[in-house]
């Protein structure tokens, strides 16, 4: 259920992200300098999740913001720049998936020399990567990132409803996989 104590730390932010956008469009570094800052963590976080690759989510994370600001004149003006940069990095991610699908991720890779500590990590990202994409990537943005339903909607280029529904699906399925794997564990 959405934490209605956030609406107004998201709304604030979304008025200070479009004052600092005024000033990007003017030309203004600093204020380019701080929206990057604002955004670059969270930004990191989601394309480390939906690619399974911390290397590869900070070059996706810097190739998102300089698409965001090369293509900036496209951003109109009543939609959020949050919502915005994080479809940009959404997609991104989605084609460096496409480009390595039969490649396995570094994380695969580690996670065999991680040790106990780590198993419901490795378990939680092994039922997410059974998931697609879209379930995937909305479960991601939602749970792990903690971005309200508009944000992912504008990240992900559709309607509220179809965030809900996707979201509905998701921890059902995920549920079913979860009771699955942690049932053939014991």
């Amino acid at each position: 259920m959405f934490n209605l104590s956030l609406t107004p730390n998201i709304a604030s932010r979304g008025v200070e992200d479009a004052r600092f956008l005024e000033r990007c469009r003017r030309g203004e570094e600093e204020a380019l300098t701080v929206l990057i800052d604002r955004h670059r963590a969270r930004l990191i976080r989601v394309a480390a999740n939906i690619l399974r690759d911390a290397n590869e989510a900070e070059d996706v994370a810097q190739e998102a913001f300089l698409k965001a600001f090369r293509e900036l004149h496209s951003l109109r003006e009543d939609r959020a720049f949050s919502g915005y940069i994080y479809r940009i990095c959404v997609r991104l991610c989605m084609d460096k998936l496409r480009q390595k699908r039969a490649e396995p991720s570094e994380f695969d890779r580690v996670i065999e020399h991680e040790g106990a500590q780590v198993d419901n990590k490795i378990v939680v990202h092994k039922l997410l990567a059974q998931l697609s994409d879209d379930l995937r990537n909305t479960l991601i943005l939602r749970e792990m990132e903690q971005l309200s339903y508009e944000e992912i909607a504008e990240a992900m280029n559709v309607p509220v409803g179809t965030v809900r529904s996707r979201l509905h699906v998701a921890r059902e399925r995920f549920r079913e996989l979860w009771l699955t794997a942690t049932k053939d564990s014991q």
